[in-house]
């Protein structure tokens, strides 16, 4: 398997980039495909032993910022480490690509080169965690803000699919996120979906509430990208406040040095329960190729994550697994 690393796209490229490919190659035994300017990936790589490591550059001449307009970079930056990278996606010169990148980037370059899947209308970034225990699924968390009842049911479809397949969830339970389990609750479009849902062949939860990412009670929540992105920066958030006022309280004074010494290792084992990190990106689903899209603050250990989320894809063949969901469930029929 050959997996592309985007080495340009953390906020600290290419250092975490490549340390991450690294402890990919070593972990997972598979080629990693290092895009971006070779002079300072190569310096990178320089820092690590890579014996008996198969790990290869491509050149690029150009890189996207966070600040790129994704409408800008599709013609404006053909030379970028994101185009050259999905570009051998494209070609069949690699399995999947990984990105910390530009997210609205990578959705848009993604969407050019790649295409979506035959019948599916549009995709949907999908976010997967384990919280407390337990294994979830967003979908979608950003990739599109207005959303539409027949969107909603791909998004349920390939979100139940990528749970089952992928990530090895038995017959997960899917759930329609609102603001109340009613079926009366929740703006317009959710009032609209719940009954449609009802009559497609996954397990549907009903309504569900932002504080089932970590009851256990449903294993992939649907919603549209607005909402879910919003869910996800306030968790992500939550979690870092949370985590600088522990820091903050627990060395106030020798009594909570010493609570914090003691208590040390049952925090670090709660953190770890609480971190969604641990699955590394988000994958890219409905579009025709593996891609997975980490944060920009991401460390080699996530990045690493992401990298083992996009072999476990591949390994799965979840892009023929969609294509028969969708030849399966109502929700594929057509194009929008």
């Amino acid at each position: 398997m050959k997996i592309v690393v985007d080495a340009m796209g953390t906020d600290d490229h290419p250092a975490p980039d490549v340390a991450g490919a690294v402890l990919a190659a070593q972990a997972f035994d598979e080629t990693m495909i290092l895009v971006g300017a070779r002079s300072k990936i190569q310096q990178e790589l320089d820092k690590h032993d890579t014996t008996g490591l198969s790990i290869e550059i491509v050149h690029a001449d150009d890189s996207i910022t966070m600040a790129d307009k994704p409408h800008e970079v599709l013609r404006g930056k053909p030379q970028s480490s994101m185009h050259v990278g999905i570009q051998l996606v494209k070609n069949g010169e690699a399995d999947a690509f990984v990105t910390c990148g530009n997210t609205g980037a990578a959705l848009a370059v993604s969407m050019f080169q790649l295409k979506r899947i035959a019948g599916v209308k549009r995709p949907a970034i999908t976010a997967v965690g384990e919280l407390g225990g337990h294994l979830i699924t967003v979908v979608d968390v950003g990739a599109n803000t207005d959303t539409r009842i027949e969107w909603l049911q791909q998004f349920a479809m390939m979100g139940n699919l990528y749970s089952e397949r992928v990530l090895g969830v038995k017959n997960p339970r899917v759930g329609l996120l609102s603001n109340g389990t009613e079926d009366t609750k929740g703006d317009v479009l959710v009032r609209e979906a719940h009954p449609v849902f009802e009559t497609m062949s996954f397990k549907f939860a009903g309504n569900v509430e932002p504080k089932d990412l970590f009851t256990g009670n449903v294993d992939v929540i649907v919603t549209d990208g607005y909402v879910g992105n919003i869910m996800l920066k306030t968790y992500e958030g939550t979690m870092s406040a949370l985590g600088n006022i522990l820091r903050r309280e627990l060395q106030s004074d020798w009594r909570s040095k010493l609570g914090a010494l003691l208590l040390r290792p049952y925090l670090r084992k709660t953190i770890r329960l609480m971190d969604p990190t641990q699955y590394g990106g988000a994958p890219l689903l409905g579009v025709n190729g593996v891609v997975i899209i980490a944060h920009g603050g991401s460390t080699a250990e996530v990045i690493k994550n992401a990298i083992g989320q996009a072999k476990r894809a591949v390994e799965a063949d979840v892009i023929n697994i969609i294509k028969d969901g969708l030849t399966t469930n109502t929700a594929g029929e057509g194009e929008a």
